[in-house]
């Protein structure tokens, strides 16, 4: 009987730790990438000022200069603008993967857009003319701008327009497959709360004393936040150097790396609140003082 009670010990503890480890990546996920309020306090701190910037040839830079002028004016011109947008497409994409709603019917007008950069480039040009049109009378400088203009038009849309009907059947299949992912993650992380308290009961239940019950589940929780914590230092500590180095503008290598580590705080606190709990539980077991029955009930 002893060494059966062992042996369920062994498993139950052992199922304790492995279910921890995967409800530590669930706890992630739904925090994280899941969690639409997460996705939209990343965003807002992209620069998308600059990451256009760069991404500029440097010979269009040269013919025209004016061009990073534009794109700064345009930026702060429709930062409300830009904010709203993105966050109305955010939060109606996660309704969509989420199964908040049952379709996705995504559409912007994107007239703010082309106004505020046929005005800004108006300004710029007849403010600081390119070489080309040096010494050149201003009906020149007039069709040039109307030339840019009509240009803007022909290159921007009049909507930004996203919805299941746009795409094709390759990359629908592939859209309801990332639904179907979220919801399993979804199930996972419900399915794993409910396990790991059955779990810590099981092993409440074959101990049946405090002093062994503290320090069974303060082993397997300092065992699993020491590794989880340790690892997730290292992580931290490597995301910033060559060996995640890839090839990107700047600034948004710069909000990669950040987000890589601002991916992973929840699961730190996560592994540190274990491991402080199993700091505590181990104390527990050293000075908690048994009772007769509980000595009796150990013999």
């Amino acid at each position: 009987m002893t060494f059966l009670k062992g042996l369920a010990l062994s498993l139950l503890s052992f199922l304790l730790f492995l279910s921890l480890s995967i409800f530590g990546i669930a706890l992630t996920l739904n925090l994280t990438i899941l969690n639409p309020g997460f996705a939209v306090s990343k965003v807002d701190k992209v620069d998308l000022s600059s990451l256009v910037k760069d991404s500029f040839d440097r010979q269009i830079l040269q013919d025209a200069p004016y061009i990073l002028e534009v794109i700064d004016h345009t930026f702060n011109d429709l930062a409300p603008w830009i904010k709203k947008q993105t966050h109305d497409i955010i939060n109606s994409t996660y309704d969509y993967l989420l199964e908040k709603k049952q379709n996705l019917n995504i559409e912007i007008s994107l007239k703010p857009l082309k106004d505020s950069l046929k005005n800004n480039l108006r300004t710029a040009i007849l403010h600081s003319p390119p070489p080309a049109l040096a010494g050149e009378p201003q009906t020149e400088v007039d069709r040039y701008i109307s030339e840019i203009h009509q240009y803007i038009d022909e290159v921007i849309p009049p909507a930004f327009e996203f919805s299941e009907s746009s795409l094709d059947s390759e990359a629908l299949s592939q859209l309801i497959a990332v639904k179907q992912a979220i919801s399993y993650v979804r199930l996972t992380y419900r399915v794993l709360i409910a396990l790991i308290v059955l779990l810590i009961l099981g092993i409440i239940f074959l101990k049946r004393e405090v002093k062994g019950t503290t320090r069974e589940l303060g082993i397997i929780f300092a065992t699993y936040g020491a590794l989880e914590y340790v690892g997730i230092v290292i992580f931290k500590h490597f995301i910033g150097t060559e060996l995640f180095q890839f090839s990107a503008p700047p600034s948004l290598q710069e909000w990669l790396i950040q987000l890589f580590k601002d991916s992973v705080v929840p699961l730190e606190i996560f592994s540190l609140s274990l491991l402080i709990a199993s700091i505590a539980l181990i104390i527990i077991s050293f000075v908690y003082k048994p009772r007769q029955s509980e000595v009796a009930e150990t013999i």
